[in-house]
């Protein structure tokens, strides 16, 4: 009987997301906080590697792409004031974003990492 290793989670957030977090003054403590919640099923759950999830006492919502229940990718903020929710446009953009990051290799991660695209913000070993 083998033993299976656990998953590695990392977490990451975009250059654009990490703006908006810093503006909105989410830490990456609290993102980290976040994943795991999410990853306890403590979101909305879009389809397709999509999640959102609230963040800043209920203040500012976020889209996360989930790459194979293992890499988590912060990808947009909005403030609850500013907007009800996401379209269905942006949904299905978010849905492919998710698929791409999907087809992602560690390789394609890593360059986007050292191109600052992406940046880490947790990592559970």
């Amino acid at each position: 009987m083998t033993k299976k290793s656990p998953i590695t989670v990392r977490a990451f957030k975009t250059a654009w997301f990490a703006k908006e977090a810093c503006k909105a003054k989410i830490s990456d403590g609290d993102l980290c906080r976040a994943i795991r919640q999410v990853i306890q099923g403590q979101a909305d759950d879009l389809g397709g590697g999509v999640f959102k999830k609230r963040l800043n006492d209920n203040m500012h919502r976020s889209i996360i792409l989930a790459k194979a229940g293992k890499h988590w990718i912060y990808a947009y903020l909005f403030a609850k004031k500013d907007r009800e929710n996401i379209t269905p446009n942006e949904l299905t953009a978010f849905k492919k974003l998710a698929k791409d990051y999907a087809s992602a290799g560690e390789d394609k991660i890593a360059a986007l990492l050292r191109d600052e695209e992406l940046l880490e913000i947790c990592h559970d070993d």
